[in-house]
Protein backbone atom coordinates (compact mmCIF):
# COMPACT_ATOMS: atom_id res chain seq x y z
CA UNK A 1 0.00 0.00 0.00
CA UNK A 2 1.20 3.33 -0.85
CA UNK A 3 1.93 5.62 1.59
CA UNK A 4 0.03 9.03 1.47
CA UNK A 5 -0.51 11.12 4.52
CA UNK A 6 -1.97 13.97 2.31
CA UNK A 7 -5.18 11.54 1.61
CA UNK A 8 -5.10 9.04 4.00
CA UNK A 9 -6.87 10.21 7.23
CA UNK A 10 -5.10 9.43 10.54
CA UNK A 11 -6.09 9.07 13.93
CA UNK A 12 -4.02 10.53 16.25
CA UNK A 13 -3.95 9.10 19.79
CA UNK A 14 -2.15 10.28 22.57
CA UNK A 15 1.02 8.74 24.49
CA UNK A 16 1.62 7.28 27.93
CA UNK A 17 0.03 9.30 30.53
CA UNK A 18 1.83 7.21 33.63
CA UNK A 19 5.26 7.86 32.38
CA UNK A 20 4.49 11.10 31.60
CA UNK A 21 3.19 12.09 34.81
CA UNK A 22 6.24 10.88 36.01
CA UNK A 23 8.13 13.18 33.54
CA UNK A 24 6.53 16.24 35.09
CA UNK A 25 7.05 15.52 38.61
CA UNK A 26 3.66 14.23 39.94
CA UNK A 27 3.28 12.07 42.47
CA UNK A 28 4.27 8.33 40.85
CA UNK A 29 5.89 5.43 42.50
CA UNK A 30 4.11 1.71 42.22
CA UNK A 31 2.02 0.03 43.11
CA UNK A 32 -0.33 3.21 42.39
CA UNK A 33 1.09 3.58 39.48
CA UNK A 34 -0.56 6.92 37.41
CA UNK A 35 -3.53 6.36 39.49
CA UNK A 36 -1.75 7.86 42.79
CA UNK A 37 -1.71 11.50 40.57
CA UNK A 38 -5.37 10.80 40.67
CA UNK A 39 -5.27 10.61 44.74
CA UNK A 40 -2.70 13.23 45.61
CA UNK A 41 -2.54 15.81 42.63
CA UNK A 42 -5.03 15.43 40.10
CA UNK A 43 -4.26 19.11 38.54
CA UNK A 44 -0.87 16.90 37.09
CA UNK A 45 -3.13 14.56 35.41
CA UNK A 46 -4.90 17.75 33.92
CA UNK A 47 -1.54 18.95 32.72
CA UNK A 48 -0.75 16.23 31.13
CA UNK A 49 -4.18 15.77 28.98
CA UNK A 50 -3.27 19.51 28.04
CA UNK A 51 0.63 18.98 26.75
CA UNK A 52 -0.73 15.92 24.33
CA UNK A 53 -3.77 18.01 22.85
CA UNK A 54 -1.76 20.97 22.31
CA UNK A 55 1.13 18.61 20.30
CA UNK A 56 -1.65 17.70 18.38
CA UNK A 57 -3.74 14.42 19.86
CA UNK A 58 -6.99 13.75 18.15
CA UNK A 59 -8.07 11.32 21.14
CA UNK A 60 -7.09 12.15 25.21
CA UNK A 61 -7.71 8.95 27.09
CA UNK A 62 -8.68 8.86 30.68
CA UNK A 63 -5.93 8.23 33.28
CA UNK A 64 -8.26 4.88 34.47
CA UNK A 65 -5.89 2.91 33.47
CA UNK A 66 -4.41 1.52 37.43
CA UNK A 67 -7.47 2.53 38.99
CA UNK A 68 -8.23 -1.44 40.21
CA UNK A 69 -7.31 -3.28 43.40
CA UNK A 70 -4.50 -4.66 41.43
CA UNK A 71 -2.61 -1.06 41.46
CA UNK A 72 -4.81 1.04 44.24
CA UNK A 73 -5.69 -2.20 46.85
CA UNK A 74 -9.36 -3.65 47.30
CA UNK A 75 -10.31 -1.48 50.35
CA UNK A 76 -9.34 1.63 48.17
CA UNK A 77 -10.84 0.20 44.94
CA UNK A 78 -14.17 -0.51 47.12
CA UNK A 79 -14.31 3.06 48.87
CA UNK A 80 -12.73 5.12 46.14
CA UNK A 81 -12.53 3.30 42.58
CA UNK A 82 -15.96 4.94 40.94
CA UNK A 83 -14.69 8.56 42.34
CA UNK A 84 -11.48 8.21 41.38
CA UNK A 85 -12.62 6.56 37.66
CA UNK A 86 -15.23 9.63 36.99
CA UNK A 87 -12.32 12.49 38.07
CA UNK A 88 -10.37 10.54 35.06
CA UNK A 89 -13.27 10.71 33.08
CA UNK A 90 -14.28 14.17 33.75
CA UNK A 91 -10.52 15.87 33.65
CA UNK A 92 -9.89 14.28 30.15
CA UNK A 93 -13.52 15.71 29.24
CA UNK A 94 -12.51 19.19 30.37
CA UNK A 95 -9.54 19.59 28.55
CA UNK A 96 -11.16 17.05 25.18
CA UNK A 97 -14.00 20.02 25.24
CA UNK A 98 -11.22 23.05 25.88
CA UNK A 99 -9.24 21.39 22.42
CA UNK A 100 -11.95 19.94 20.39
CA UNK A 101 -10.63 16.31 20.98
CA UNK A 102 -12.77 13.05 21.94
CA UNK A 103 -12.29 11.35 25.05
CA UNK A 104 -11.85 7.32 25.03
CA UNK A 105 -12.57 5.66 28.18
CA UNK A 106 -9.59 3.15 29.39
CA UNK A 107 -10.43 -0.29 30.33
CA UNK A 108 -7.26 -1.50 31.62
CA UNK A 109 -6.39 -5.49 32.28
CA UNK A 110 -8.36 -5.84 35.84
CA UNK A 111 -5.82 -7.72 36.98
CA UNK A 112 -2.58 -6.85 35.70
CA UNK A 113 -0.96 -5.73 32.50
CA UNK A 114 0.59 -8.84 31.14
CA UNK A 115 -0.76 -11.19 33.47
CA UNK A 116 -3.40 -13.31 31.35
CA UNK A 117 -2.87 -16.19 34.05
CA UNK A 118 -4.19 -13.93 36.75
CA UNK A 119 -7.13 -13.52 35.09
CA UNK A 120 -10.36 -14.73 36.92
CA UNK A 121 -13.98 -13.90 34.90
CA UNK A 122 -16.33 -14.71 37.40
CA UNK A 123 -14.61 -11.40 39.46
CA UNK A 124 -13.95 -9.52 36.54
CA UNK A 125 -17.48 -8.63 35.44
CA UNK A 126 -17.92 -6.56 38.90
CA UNK A 127 -14.56 -4.54 38.44
CA UNK A 128 -15.49 -3.38 34.88
CA UNK A 129 -18.76 -2.67 36.03
CA UNK A 130 -17.54 0.19 38.33
CA UNK A 131 -15.52 1.45 35.63
CA UNK A 132 -17.97 1.97 33.29
CA UNK A 133 -20.62 3.30 35.24
CA UNK A 134 -18.41 5.94 36.17
CA UNK A 135 -16.53 6.62 33.04
CA UNK A 136 -20.13 6.33 31.22
CA UNK A 137 -21.26 10.34 30.81
CA UNK A 138 -17.44 11.72 29.65
CA UNK A 139 -16.08 9.32 26.86
CA UNK A 140 -16.92 9.60 23.54
CA UNK A 141 -15.32 5.77 22.93
CA UNK A 142 -14.24 2.39 25.01
CA UNK A 143 -10.57 1.54 24.63
CA UNK A 144 -9.93 -1.85 25.97
CA UNK A 145 -6.63 -1.80 26.21
CA UNK A 146 -3.45 -3.80 26.69
CA UNK A 147 -5.45 -7.30 26.66
CA UNK A 148 -3.30 -10.13 26.54
CA UNK A 149 -5.83 -12.42 26.58
CA UNK A 150 -8.80 -13.00 24.28
CA UNK A 151 -10.95 -13.72 28.19
CA UNK A 152 -9.70 -9.88 28.63
CA UNK A 153 -11.63 -8.73 25.45
CA UNK A 154 -14.58 -10.90 26.08
CA UNK A 155 -15.54 -9.25 29.11
CA UNK A 156 -15.25 -5.96 27.87
CA UNK A 157 -17.63 -6.82 24.79
CA UNK A 158 -19.91 -8.87 26.50
CA UNK A 159 -20.54 -5.88 29.18
CA UNK A 160 -20.61 -3.27 26.15
CA UNK A 161 -23.11 -5.13 23.95
CA UNK A 162 -25.73 -3.17 23.71
CA UNK A 163 -23.66 0.71 24.21
CA UNK A 164 -24.08 3.00 21.28
CA UNK A 165 -20.45 4.35 21.58
CA UNK A 166 -17.42 2.56 19.25
CA UNK A 167 -16.20 -0.08 21.40
CA UNK A 168 -11.79 -0.53 20.44
CA UNK A 169 -10.10 -3.36 21.05
CA UNK A 170 -6.21 -3.22 22.21
CA UNK A 171 -4.34 -6.84 22.34
CA UNK A 172 -0.83 -6.63 23.82
CA UNK A 173 2.09 -9.15 22.17
CA UNK A 174 4.74 -10.93 23.09
CA UNK A 175 8.17 -9.27 22.64
CA UNK A 176 11.00 -10.74 20.74
CA UNK A 177 10.98 -13.35 18.50
CA UNK A 178 6.44 -13.99 18.98
CA UNK A 179 6.92 -17.54 18.27
CA UNK A 180 8.90 -20.44 16.62
CA UNK A 181 7.26 -20.17 13.67
CA UNK A 182 7.26 -16.27 12.92
CA UNK A 183 3.73 -15.50 14.01
CA UNK A 184 2.51 -12.58 16.35
CA UNK A 185 0.58 -14.08 19.38
CA UNK A 186 -1.01 -12.30 22.39
CA UNK A 187 1.17 -12.46 25.84
CA UNK A 188 -1.17 -15.41 26.61
CA UNK A 189 0.22 -17.80 23.73
CA UNK A 190 -3.24 -17.37 21.52
CA UNK A 191 -2.96 -16.06 17.93
CA UNK A 192 -3.46 -12.42 16.43
CA UNK A 193 -5.81 -13.84 14.08
CA UNK A 194 -7.92 -15.48 16.42
CA UNK A 195 -7.95 -12.88 18.90
CA UNK A 196 -8.74 -10.48 15.82
CA UNK A 197 -11.58 -12.93 14.72
CA UNK A 198 -12.99 -13.04 17.78
CA UNK A 199 -13.12 -8.95 18.29
CA UNK A 200 -14.22 -8.35 14.81
CA UNK A 201 -17.14 -11.07 15.22
CA UNK A 202 -17.99 -10.01 18.40
CA UNK A 203 -18.57 -6.15 17.91
CA UNK A 204 -15.12 -3.95 18.30
CA UNK A 205 -14.77 -0.87 16.29
CA UNK A 206 -11.37 -1.03 15.87
CA UNK A 207 -8.62 -3.75 16.53
CA UNK A 208 -5.29 -2.32 17.94
CA UNK A 209 -2.14 -3.37 19.75
CA UNK A 210 -0.30 -1.39 22.34
CA UNK A 211 1.93 -2.00 24.88
CA UNK A 212 4.89 -4.00 23.25
CA UNK A 213 8.06 -2.93 21.45
CA UNK A 214 7.58 -1.08 18.08
CA UNK A 215 9.52 -3.97 16.08
CA UNK A 216 6.87 -6.39 16.74
CA UNK A 217 3.63 -4.62 15.57
CA UNK A 218 3.93 -5.30 11.72
CA UNK A 219 3.71 -8.37 11.59
CA UNK A 220 0.61 -8.11 13.97
CA UNK A 221 -0.76 -5.65 11.30
CA UNK A 222 -0.15 -7.81 8.61
CA UNK A 223 -1.81 -10.97 10.38
CA UNK A 224 -5.04 -8.65 11.31
CA UNK A 225 -5.10 -7.38 7.80
CA UNK A 226 -4.70 -11.11 6.27
CA UNK A 227 -7.54 -11.78 8.98
CA UNK A 228 -9.78 -9.41 8.38
CA UNK A 229 -9.89 -9.86 4.87
CA UNK A 230 -10.50 -13.63 5.15
CA UNK A 231 -13.63 -12.50 7.49
CA UNK A 232 -15.04 -9.99 5.25
CA UNK A 233 -14.92 -6.87 7.66
CA UNK A 234 -13.72 -3.92 7.33
CA UNK A 235 -12.11 -2.62 10.25
CA UNK A 236 -9.45 0.16 11.18
CA UNK A 237 -6.65 -1.09 12.55
CA UNK A 238 -4.21 0.71 15.19
CA UNK A 239 -0.65 0.65 16.93
CA UNK A 240 0.38 2.55 20.10
CA UNK A 241 3.67 1.09 21.15
CA UNK A 242 5.65 1.66 24.38
CA UNK A 243 9.57 2.58 24.88
CA UNK A 244 10.67 -0.24 27.21
CA UNK A 245 13.21 -3.21 26.35
CA UNK A 246 11.96 -6.82 25.43
CA UNK A 247 9.75 -8.26 28.40
CA UNK A 248 10.20 -11.94 29.35
CA UNK A 249 7.08 -14.03 29.17
CA UNK A 250 7.14 -14.20 32.59
CA UNK A 251 7.38 -10.02 33.72
CA UNK A 252 5.29 -8.30 35.79
CA UNK A 253 4.93 -5.21 34.90
CA UNK A 254 3.59 -3.47 37.66
CA UNK A 255 6.76 -4.38 39.57
CA UNK A 256 8.84 -1.69 39.07
CA UNK A 257 9.22 1.50 37.18
CA UNK A 258 11.38 0.19 34.25
CA UNK A 259 13.62 2.30 31.83
CA UNK A 260 13.07 3.43 28.82
CA UNK A 261 15.36 2.39 25.74
CA UNK A 262 16.88 6.08 24.35
CA UNK A 263 16.76 4.38 20.96
CA UNK A 264 12.65 5.16 20.96
CA UNK A 265 13.42 9.06 20.30
CA UNK A 266 10.53 11.36 18.42
CA UNK A 267 12.06 10.49 15.01
CA UNK A 268 13.09 7.07 15.88
CA UNK A 269 9.13 6.30 16.67
CA UNK A 270 8.32 8.36 13.95
CA UNK A 271 9.84 6.30 11.56
CA UNK A 272 7.91 3.02 12.92
CA UNK A 273 4.79 4.49 12.70
CA UNK A 274 5.19 5.77 9.06
CA UNK A 275 5.91 2.14 8.06
CA UNK A 276 2.46 1.03 10.05
CA UNK A 277 0.79 3.51 8.39
CA UNK A 278 2.02 2.55 4.96
CA UNK A 279 0.91 -1.26 5.96
CA UNK A 280 -2.39 0.34 6.75
CA UNK A 281 -3.05 1.56 10.62
CA UNK A 282 -4.81 4.05 10.55
CA UNK A 283 -5.46 5.02 14.40
CA UNK A 284 -1.61 5.66 15.79
CA UNK A 285 -0.23 6.94 18.77
CA UNK A 286 2.11 5.98 21.68
CA UNK A 287 1.96 3.83 25.59
CA UNK A 288 4.54 4.29 28.24
CA UNK A 289 7.59 6.19 27.12
CA UNK A 290 6.06 7.91 24.40
CA UNK A 291 5.32 11.71 24.67
CA UNK A 292 3.82 14.49 23.90
CA UNK A 293 7.30 15.37 21.93
CA UNK A 294 6.64 12.37 20.07
CA UNK A 295 3.42 12.98 19.59
CA UNK A 296 3.90 16.10 18.15
CA UNK A 297 6.10 14.58 15.52
CA UNK A 298 3.68 12.39 14.47
CA UNK A 299 1.43 15.00 13.84
CA UNK A 300 3.91 17.14 11.55
CA UNK A 301 4.24 13.57 9.47
CA UNK A 302 0.41 12.84 9.10
CA UNK A 303 -1.64 15.82 9.68
CA UNK A 304 0.52 19.05 8.21
CA UNK A 305 -1.32 18.39 4.56
CA UNK A 306 -5.07 17.41 5.71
Amino acid sequence: MENNTATDTVTLLDGGIGRQLLQMGAPFRQPEWSALALIEAPHFVRQAHEQFALAGSDILTTNSYAVVPYHIGKERFVADGSSLAALSGQLAHDVATQFGCQVAGSLPPLFGSYRPDLFVEEKAHALLRVLVDALDPYVDLWLAETLSAIAEAKVVLDMLLNDKRPVWISYTLQDGNPSPAGKPQLRSGESVPDAVQFAAEHGAAAILFNCSQPEVMAPAIDATQQELHHLGINLPIGVYANAFPAQRKDAQANLSIQEVRQNIDPSGYAAFAAGWHQQGARIIGGCCGIGPEHIAVLHTMFKKNV
